[in-house]
């Protein structure tokens, strides 16, 4: 997540900020077995995703506040986990 987040920091230029990459990373962070072994289509897999984006943007949005401040191992990112 803070991977993630320090992405989003780079959202002027790349429009990826923390909704958007939340769109495009959710399935893959929080895959849904219901989906795949029911065969989902239609509006009820947009629906399935969509909760799970809101779900990954609320904690890319609060990460030190669910994580704590603490650095990754070994990593210092200026303005994320108490880097520079």
């Amino acid at each position: 997540m803070r991977h993630l987040l320090h992405m989003a920091s780079y959202s002027s230029q790349t429009n990826m900020h923390a909704r958007n990459l939340a769109i495009v990373w959710a399935p893959n962070l929080l895959r849904s077995k219901d989906i795949e072994a029911t065969g989902f289509n239609g509006t009820a897999a947009f629906m399935e995703v969509r909760v799970q984006s809101i779900v990954v943007e609320f904690i890319l949005t609060h990460v030190e506040q669910l994580f704590g401040d603490a650095p990754l191992h070994g990593t210092s990112w200026p303005g994320v986990g108490g880097g520079e």
